[in-house]
């Protein structure tokens, strides 16, 4: 029986496990690995069950008068070529646009930015990891020099004494995780008494949106109450006088009235993390999807900062990283800002190297394009490209958005479903899943793993390495599909950079399990934990950053009298147009309000309710619960149609990373 010993599709844990090709499918077992322990969630257990799904593509589509009918390959192809070069006569190189995902490879990542810069010439391209992880990397690069989301094994938090978890649901977002939680050590940072809370042995919930001013409270204290690691500051960091200045009238009385979590649970969560032998500071999505998101980040590596744990064996600040290579999707080139290695692409130096590696003259490489929502919005850009990403769907403001998709000169999708983004497409390239494919990702620890291949795609199916190549070489430009010389092109591409993969080859990733980056050679270690000597910044000290509190982009009002927040349940995954179609992970759309709210509103559990904000309105059941505030409604923005959170959400952007405020904005409900 043919088998592969792989990690899961889904999130930055990748959990290792085994596939087995059998008469009847493909059996999954979990397989013993750092990261889940042999465990797997539901999601992990049920993956292989898309292989062989009939909604599967197998074929190119185009779309005539109207309709996608089927096609072949090579008039699919042809129209996506002649398109770009048409719209490229007409109105420059920048109208044609690459939009890719935090789960490509790191191969199909590097190779998306080279695509874009290198045979298409264009500067507009980013990813849905804007959508995810830039406000935590904009705070780690200011703040330490260098992003890699866990800058330490997951090891490192389970052998903590105290963790302080900020804005995070592992439990239902992936739950093999909390095997490296210990519930006596836990304080959660949610609006919402999640399944991770009820874990914790504190639980801070705090009105949405004041996340910032909470972090700064917290320093606040642990100032006053003389619990600053003062030598650790001296020694190895600047700018604390700056900080401690800007948190002095961030007393706990003026925090509580502000975010209503009360003043023993601030100090509580103070003291814990600072007499703890060691000590972890984790955020996620709820305090970095913000238009203030970077600095509310900033704010908890003060706090991490000022305890000495950065940088410290055992202890630290991370972010747990979402989409499957939310890390490695980052570092190669697909952002907007940057070239492979984490080279920032302003840079003539990263230019310079990059560009003999691609055999183009510096100059050619086009600089800094716009971010994510600012793309999907742009009149400029008459052609879109999307691998690895349904914005119709996970992009704020998502009825706009569609519109958007819809008015293009062309859009072309390669996926293997008809997700909600190809359903309007002009052009749909069917490309192969995960267990069809070879390839490298890089988990939320920085480590570098294999992606193996179980068996071949159905026929009529290509990998987006082959469609890249394909696409590549009718615009003059020939380029491999092979994963294995992709990749030591990527070394090549990275050697020297911050994200350096030069010493990380396919035979050191079998025998090691995996490594981690940077490995700037093949007599490297690699590099399990950062940060233990020096920090990556010029003087190799890190920065205190003094950040404000500001209120949301859009605060509740007379209209719209409640906060709306957004987020991810157990048995869903992004979009949903995966997990959506596996029968074994039920789940509808449902809005969660607190049983007074629903009193005073007259709506019965299980009745359909209309949530409506600025941009738009969605309708799902009711679902009563007094784990959420009385003045904030929950939903999950996995589904499309009439539920689509996404139509709800604020696309205000935070100033430096461009992140939009997916997770908190001005709704009334009313019943439907």
């Amino acid at each position: 029986m043919p088998a592969a010993d792989t990690h899961c599709p889904y999130c930055a844990l990748q959990c290792a496990m085994t596939l087995r090709a059998g008469m009847t499918g493909v059996e999954v077992e979990g397989r013993e690995f750092p990261t889940n322990r042999g465990g797997l969630c539901q999601k992990g257990w049920t993956a292989a069950d898309l292989l062989r799904h009939p909604d599967r593509l197998t074929q190119p589509l185009v779309r005539d008068g109207g309709a996608l009918r089927p096609a072949t390959w090579p008039e699919a192809l042809d129209r996506v070529v002649d398109g770009i070069r048409a719209i490229q006569d007409r109105h420059g190189r920048d109208a044609v646009a690459v939009f890719g995902g935090g789960g490509l490879t790191n191969q199909k990542a590097y190779a998306l930015g080279r695509f874009a810069r290198v045979a298409l010439r264009t500067r507009t391209i980013d990813y849905n990891g804007r959508f995810c992880m830039s406000s935590a990397a904009a705070a780690g690069n200011r703040a330490f020099g260098l992003d890699r989301g866990l800058p330490f094994p997951v090891a490192d938090i389970a052998a903590a004494d105290a963790v302080l978890l900020v804005g995070a649901n592992p439990a239902e977002t992936m739950p093999p995780f909390v095997r490296h939680l210990d519930g006596a050590g836990l304080i959660v940072v949610d609006p919402r008494r999640t399944a991770t809370a009820r874990m914790a042995s504190l639980h801070l919930q705090p009105t949405p949106g004041t996340d910032l001013a909470l972090g700064n409270g917290l320093l606040h204290i642990a100032i006053t109450e003389g619990l600053v690691d003062k030598a650790y500051v001296d020694a190895r960091t600047t700018g604390f006088d700056a900080v401690r200045a800007a948190v002095s009238d961030w007393w706990p009385a003026r925090v509580e009235r502000l975010t209503g979590v009360p003043v023993a649970d601030l100090h509580a969560t103070v003291e814990r993390l600072a007499g703890a032998r060691r000590a972890v500071v984790l955020t996620a999505r709820g305090a970095e999807q913000h238009a203030k998101g970077t600095d509310t980040v900033t704010a908890f590596v003060n706090l991490a900062l000022a305890l000495g744990l950065p940088g410290r064996p055992g202890s630290g600040y991370g972010c747990l990283t979402g989409q499957g290579n939310g890390q490695g999707g980052r570092e190669h080139g697909q952002k907007a800002d940057q070239l492979p290695g984490y080279r920032r692409i302003d840079d003539p130096a990263a230019r310079a190297h990059v560009a003999a590696v691609w055999g183009v003259d510096p100059a050619d490489i086009p600089g800094p394009g716009p971010s994510a929502y600012e793309l999907l919005s742009s009149d400029e850009v008459r052609a879109l490209l999307v691998f690895g990403s349904n914005p119709a769907v996970s992009a704020p403001r998502a009825a706009r958005v569609e519109r958007w998709l819809r008015g293009r000169d062309l859009l072309v999708v390669a996926d293997f479903v008809l997700s909600e983004t190809a359903a309007l497409a002009d052009v749909v390239l069917p490309t192969a899943q995960w267990a069809e494919e070879d390839g490298t990702l890089t988990n939320l620890e920085g480590r570098v793993i294999r992606r193996r291949r179980l068996a071949a795609p159905p026929p009529g199916v290509r990998t987006d390495l082959e469609v890249l190549a394909d696409l590549s070489a009718r615009l003059g430009v020939p380029t491999s599909a092979e994963p294995r010389v992709v990749f030591d092109e990527l070394r090549r591409a990275s050697a020297g950079g911050a994200a350096d993969y030069a010493g990380i080859t396919y035979d050191r990733i079998d025998a090691e399990g995996g490594v981690f980056w940077p490995c700037p050679d093949a007599a490297h270690p690699g590099t399990p934990r950062m940060f233990l000597d020096r920090f990556a910044t010029p003087d190799g000290r890190a920065r205190f950053v003094p950040v404000t509190h500001r209120p949301a982009a859009e605060e509740p009002d007379a209209d719209f009298p409640l906060y709306l927040t957004t987020g991810r349940v157990l048995t869903q995954y992004q979009s949903g147009a995966q997990t959506r179609r596996v029968a074994a992970l039920p789940g509808e759309p449902f809005v969660e309000l607190h049983p007074d709210l629903a009193a005073r509103l007259g709506v019965a559990d299980g009745g359909p309710v209309t949530v409506a904000t600025r941009r738009g309105s969605a309708t799902a059941p009711a679902r009563l619960s007094d784990a959420i505030r009385a003045d904030t409604v929950f939903m999950p923005f996995h589904y499309a149609g009439a539920a689509r959170a996404n139509t709800l959400t604020n696309p205000a952007l935070d100033p430096v990373s461009r992140m939009p405020e997916f997770k908190v904005c001005a709704a009334r409900v009313t019943a439907a």
